[in-house]
C-alpha cells in the first residue's frame, strides 16, 4: 500500500498552526507540525502558515533558524505552500514592519490594503482565477480572509488569483514549486479543504 503523503507544517511557535495541520490530515495527508529541519527536509511537501504581524512571524522563524530551512526547501524544489502571513513572508519586506527583511523568495513587497475599506478584511470573498493551476484551481471560489496587508509582486505573472477589496488584491501566487495564498483554506469550508486536497494529490507519486 502506498504510504500517505508526508507534509511538514513548519512550527515556529507563533499563531494557531495546528489548524493547518488538522485540515491537511482531513485530506488524508500525514501532516506533521514540526520545527525539526531534518524532518522538514525529509517530507514530501512543506506548508508555512502564518498568523499575526509580519515582523513577529519573521522574528520567530529566524530565532529558530527555520528561515534557512524554508529557503533550502524551496531551492531543492520541494512542493511548497504559504498561507496568509506565510505568503507575505516569502516577499522582500512589508510596510507593516519597515526594516524587517522577508525571505526574499518572491520579488515584491507587502503593502496595506487600499484605503476606503475596513482593515482588516475579515470576511468571505470571491477569489477570481488569473491562471489555471492544478492546486489553486481554475474557477471562482469563496474563501475566508483575515488580513490588513496585501502582497504586491514585482512580476505580475506570478499572480494566480485575485479578489476585490477596495481594489484588486493578490489572493494567490504561483512560481515554479512555490504556491501561496492570502486567504485561510483551513477556515474556508469545502472549497478550502478541496484546495488542500489538490495540493496533497499533486505531491503524491504518479
Amino acid at each position: 500500500m502506498t504510504r500517505p503523503v508526508r507534509v511538514a507544517v513548519i512550527d515556529y511557535g507563533i499563531g494557531n498552526l495546528r489548524s493547518a495541520q488538522k485540515a491537511l490530515e482531513t485530506t488524508g495527508a500525514d501532516a506533521l507540525l514540526t520545527g525539526d529541519a531534518l524532518l522538514i527536509e525529509s517530507a514530501d511537501a512543506v506548508v508555512l502558515p502564518g498568523v499575526g504581524s509580519f515582523g513577529s512571524c519573521m522574528a520567530a522563524l529566524r530565532e529558530r533558524g527555520l528561515d534557512a530551512t524554508v529557503t533550502d526547501a524551496v531551492a531543492a524544489g520541494m512542493p511548497f505552500l504559504g498561507v496568509c502571513v506565510g505568503m507575505q513572508m516569502l516577499f522582500e519586506g512589508s510596510a507593516e514592519d519597515e526594516g524587517v527583511a522577508g525571505l526574499g523568495l518572491l520579488g515584491g513587497r507587502v503593502e496595506p490594503v487600499p484605503a476606503g475599506v475596513p482593515r482588516p478584511q475579515m470576511q468571505w470573498n470571491v477569489v477570481e482565477p488569473v491562471m489555471d493551476d492544478e492546486v489553486l484551481g481554475a474557477g471562482r471560489e469563496w474563501m475566508y480572509f483575515v488580513h490588513s496587508y496585501r502582497c504586491v509582486p514585482t512580476d505580475p505573472g506570478i499572480v494566480a488569483s485575485t479578489c476585490r477589496y477596495g481594489g484588486d488584491i493578490t489572493a494567490a501566487v504561483r512560481k515554479e514549486n512555490v504556491r501561496a495564498v492570502q486567504f485561510h483554506p483551513e477556515k474556508s469550508g469545502a472549497a478550502g479543504l478541496a484546495l488542500l486536497g489538490r495540493f496533497v494529490v499533486s505531491v503524491a507519486p504518479r
